[in-house]
């Protein structure tokens, strides 16, 4: 009997267990490579929306992220779809191909054939029958528009959703999907993303891509990175290569240049870097990939957008279960956190007792809290675990953890969003990278609010807008009042109606003294042939006629100058800014009510 509940208990504990083995097993052991594929509107509509084609660095930038072995391609797509880089394994020659091919990267198609691009490119027999591990990410700033009118456009957008998602959703694909300016198809493009497990991102504007392809490559792929503090950040010695991503907030040239200094204080520049330097310096960010670098403290000698990261690539590794882009209090977020050297996950307490592991959570700048899951005795199996339940406020939410052990030293981040049943779930709105950003990413910046808030910002989701009439659709800024003729208060019109019939007045009246001081020696002449009989005193020459309009009396003056309203008075005052209270929410202890329903620490020192 004993032995029979023995082994029921072991067979329920490695059901429990087997998914993060699983996971951290695929993760460590290197599993089917992680296929990326993105697909990216060319459509004319992007000449408005992204002027200065800044869908070339961003694909660029992509392509400088992507990891070794992993598999990628490029589609770009309008009425008709293309794959402008070829799908194939990630190595130094594909990413050269990728670069030169950006160039092709223009806005001159006519429609908007997002089912398409879709079908294209997520054919499964490149990644052979299955998409388990593939993810597309997706960039638009349009809606459904084929050819043959408004009614054809909406039955492709029903065929997308009804036939199409669901066949590639059964297949294993995740899709992730990026707005670019609220005139994108918001709606559609989240439920691409909610339906298949992925992540939506809206840009503000062109110039917020290569932070919103950033974070959707990271969601698609994380990667572990090593914590930045202040500008710098330490590469231990079991560092084989790292990447730095240093967001310039614009073009490089327009920046102070940026420089790295190794341990030994030697300056790598974009310009003067040894071969084992690769340098990529873009408009709004420089990439920087070291090999076999130096161990000890590395500083970044410039400003620091944020959003800026440096990810590794290490035989020894930190490795988080994989967070999934929501959680309510229904489906609560388990993060599980293991170190691996090799394939072998590392139990060894000598090992974990120096480890300090932090998880903290963080929502725009105001709102921030953290908890240590290394308090007490380290785990036996050495994974650390934690379960988020229930947060006060719905939003979207940063996931950090920091793993320090003095000479060693990771960091994982990834996006999530916490959601409340039967409320609309919240938009990941990206912004133009800040500069400076001190690299403290839970910090409050130097003056947050809504448009300038760090990465992601927690906001109401914004009204799908018609591509095709943005001035009708955009929300108007004055609502016609009464009293008003074309969206004009009648007063204001009436007064400057006065204003302009003075102006008018006036400048007559000018113009006839001028007139008459330029012409009294011809006037006189006629004058005096008119006279019958003179005068034995004959009279003086005449005066002109007395200012025959009487300009004065016919036009009104203004009664005060009170009657010219101010126009500073007519013009709305600014939208409130978003403002959080300043809360220090719990993780710390779960002793502060932000996130009171977080568990208690499930270890404990024995």
């Amino acid at each position: 009997m004993i032995s029979n509940r023995t082994t029921r208990l072991f067979a329920v504990v490695f059901l429990v267990l087997m998914p993060w083995q699983a996971s951290a097993a695929e993760t460590a052991a290197g599993s089917p490579p992680i296929d990326v594929r993105l697909v990216v509107d060319i459509s004319g509509s992007m000449k408005q929306t992204d002027p200065d084609n800044l869908r070339r660095p961003a694909v660029r930038l992509l392509a400088g992220l992507l990891p070794d072995e992993s598999e990628a391609g490029v589609w770009t797509f309008g009425q008709y779809v293309n794959m402008l880089v070829p799908h194939d394994s990630v190595n130094q020659s594909w990413r050269s191909t990728a670069i030169e091919r950006s160039e092709q990267i223009n806005s001159v198609a006519l429609h908007t054939n997002l089912g398409l691009a879709i079908e294209k490119a997520s054919n499964d027999w490149l990644s052979g029958g299955t998409l388990e591990h593939t993810h597309l990410i997706l960039l638009s700033d349009g809606k459904v528009d084929i050819p043959k009118g408004e009614a054809a456009s909406r039955a492709e957008e029903k065929r997308i959703l009804q036939s199409v998602l669901p066949e590639l959703k059964s297949k294993g694909l995740t899709v992730h999907t990026v707005g670019l300016s609220e005139f994108a198809d918001v709606s559609f493009l989240r439920t691409l993303a909610d339906e298949t497990g992925g992540s939506f991102r809206l840009a503000r504007s062109a110039e917020a891509l290569n932070l919103a392809f950033a974070d959707a490559l990271n969601a698609a792929v994380p990667q572990a990175q090593l914590p930045i503090e202040g500008n710098e950040f330490s590469v231990d010695e079991g560092v084989e290569e790292f990447t730095a991503l240093i967001f310039t907030g614009g073009p490089s040239s327009e920046q102070s240049e940026l420089r790295l200094a190794q341990p030994a204080g030697e300056l790598f520049t974009v310009a003067e870097s040894p071969d084992s330097v690769r340098w990529m310096a873009e408009p709004g960010y420089d990439l920087i990939t070291v090999t076999n670098p130096k161990p000890g403290k590395w500083k970044i000698d410039g400003e620091l957008g944020q959003g800026s990261r440096v990810t590794v690539v290490s035989n020894l590794r930190m490795v988080v279960s994989p967070i999934p882009a929501q959680f309510s209090t229904e489906e609560p977020l388990d993060i599980e956190v293991a170190f691996y050297e090799g394939n072998e996950t590392l139990k060894d307490p000598n090992f974990l007792d120096v480890m300090d592991v932090t998880l903290s959570l963080s929502a725009g700048s105001k709102r921030k809290g953290s908890k240590s899951l290394s308090a007490g005795s380290p785990p036996e199996d050495g994974v650390y675990r934690e379960s988020l339940k229930q947060l006060s406020k719905a939003g979207v939410y940063r996931v950090d953890v920091v793993a320090d052990g003095g000479t060693f030293a990771r960091k994982f981040s990834a996006e999530t969003s916490f959601v409340i049943p039967g409320e609309e779930p919240p938009v990941a709105v990206v912004s133009e990278p800040l500069v400076p950003d001190l690299s403290q990413p839970l910090e409050p910046v130097a003056e947050p609010d809504a448009q300038n808030e760090a990465v992601v910002v927690s906001e109401p989701l914004p009204e799908p807008v018609e591509p095709k009439a943005p001035v009708a659709e955009a929300p108007p800024i004055h609502e016609p009042d009464k009293g008003t003729l074309w969206g004009v208060p009648v007063w204001l019109l009436g007064a400057i109606a006065a204003l302009v019939v003075i102006i008018v007045g006036f400048a007559l009246f000018a113009v006839r003294r001028k007139q008459e001081k330029q012409e009294p020696e011809e006037t006189l002449p006629v004058l005096e042939e008119t006279v019958p009989e003179p005068e034995p005193e004959p009279e003086p020459e005449p005066e002109p006629e007395p200012e025959p309009v009487k300009v004065p009396e016919l036009v009104p003056e203004p009664e005060s100058e009170d009657q010219i309203p101010e126009v500073t008075e007519t013009i709305d005052p600014e939208p409130e800014t978003y403002q959080d209270e300043l809360e220090e929410f719990g993780l710390e202890d779960f002793d502060l009510s932000e996130f009171d329903d977080l568990s208690e620490d499930k270890t404990k020192k024995d």
